[in-house]
């Protein structure tokens, strides 16, 4: 595969794209001009408005379809790889046991005044996400979900009283940075309790999250758009692992020790 490539939209290499915004003017001709000059100026030529649609009496919605000539370079694309392996529920309450000897206490919530829960749930209830079933299903991890618009004190107050061993954040609402804001806040608070490697594996995560800035935000992981259940139990078994220079692979317990998973 080539290293630079463009856009395809009705032939290879035509560079054509969609793009979608709002602008604060009311409908009508003159919109459409101004969503046209935008365009261009973000080199998009020739830039046409295929859909425009009032949004009240002073915004206007706008899709906008062109070519563009930038190049993608693939070798200056720089994203986070998953650098552990996936492992099933059962894989993972083996990997736990055989590491910590106790179950996993993960406590996971929504900070600030983010009432949104339907990604923490999707983490941890047992319902899950995407066919998963979430880290309440396994035999090995106790959840606790504090919910939504949990203060960082209190987060920390729960973590310190359940002696957790991961703690799980979720953050959707993203108006002005509110989601850095608030993970910058909880880090800082958990540093400040306890040392380095000795704390609750800090894990965020959320749509509007580049999953580059984990050592910015002060945090050990973040996650993206997307994330599944083993995705998240997978990272912890890694992650604890890693902390106690032990490989989660390693022979696990006799036989006769193991039970099989629930149905």
């Amino acid at each position: 595969m080539s290293a630079l490539m463009r856009p395809y939209g009705d032939t290879t290499g035509d560079g054509m794209v969609q793009l979608s915004f709002t602008l604060p003017m009311p409908h009508g001709k003159k919109a459409e001009g101004a969503a046209q000059q935008l365009a261009r100026k973000m080199g998009i030529e020739p830039a046409m408005v295929v859909h425009a649609k009032p949004i009240g009496p002073s915004f206007t919605f706008f899709v906008v379809y062109g070519s563009v000539s930038h190049l993608v370079d693939l070798d200056e694309v720089k994203v986070v790889e998953r650098e552990y392996p996936l492992l099933s529920p059962k894989e993972t309450n083996l990997a736990i046991r055989t590491l910590l000897r106790r179950r996993m206490v993960v406590v996971g919530a929504c900070i600030g005044t983010d009432a949104h829960t339907v990604g923490i749930d999707a983490i941890l209830n047992i319902k899950g996400f995407a066919g998963e079933k979430g880290l309440e299903y396994y035999r090995e991890i106790k959840v606790v979900n504090l919910g939504a618009q949990v203060s960082v004190p209190d987060l920390l107050a729960a973590a310190r009283a359940e002696q957790a061993d991961a703690v799980l954040v979720s953050q959707v609402v993203t108006q002005r940075e509110a989601h850095l804001r608030n993970t910058r806040e909880l880090a800082t608070a958990f540093r400040q309790e306890w040392a380095e490697g000795e704390g609750p594996v800090l894990v965020v995560g959320g749509p509007r999250f580049d999953e580059a800035m984990a050592g910015e935000l002060g945090v050990d992981r973040v996650f993206a758009k997307g994330t599944t259940p083993a995705d998240v139990a997978s990272y912890l078994v890694h992650a604890l692992a890693a902390r106690r220079g032990v490989d989660p692979t390693a022979p696990a317990p006799a036989a006769e020790e193991l039970q099989e998973e629930p149905a």
